[in-house]
């Protein structure tokens, strides 16, 4: 494999062709967090609860302001790990964790690493952080192609 078709995969391109392997490193994703960003995947993932929505509500129940769900965070982390494995990644299993909520004006921040490379398949380890902690924590199951896996 050149350095060049190398390079390429990592930025998980069409045609791109790249071996992953232990202990790789995903190039970080700077997420904005901005209140239509929160609200639109509440909107869009069916949930309504006012917490992600309505910020006067979010208040009362004792919050700051809304806070992005848990399917918007997973819809994210789907993408993080596919922008990089390119897009004939099949994302097999994605279990993670919340921690700190995500509020509006701040940045989420997505880190990957490599675990582990089997056949056609890797495990990464993501975090997502923000300005308080750590938002998601856990690891995502992604299928590769051919083109993909390690060698």
């Amino acid at each position: 494999m050149s350095a060049a078709g190398n390079e390429a995969g990592r930025a998980g391109g069409e045609g791109a062709v790249r071996a992953w392997a232990e202990g790789d490193e995903l190039p970080s994703l700077e997420v904005p967090l901005t209140r239509t960003l929160i609200v639109a995947g509440a909107i869009a993932s069916r949930d309504y609860q006012d917490v992600h929505h309505d910020a006067e509500l979010a208040r009362a129940k004792g919050s700051p302001d809304i806070f992005m769900n848990i399917l918007t965070t997973n819809g994210l982390v789907g993408r993080y790990i596919t922008d990089h494995f390119g897009p004939r990644a099949v994302l097999r299993k994605v279990a993670i964790r919340l921690g700190a909520p995500n509020y509006p004006g701040d940045t989420m921040v997505l880190t990957g690493k490599v675990v582990s490379v089997e056949e056609n398949t890797a495990r990464v380890a993501v975090v997502g952080a923000n300005g308080i902690g750590r938002h998601v924590t856990g690891t995502v199951t992604v299928g590769l192609t051919e083109e993909g896996a390690a060698s």
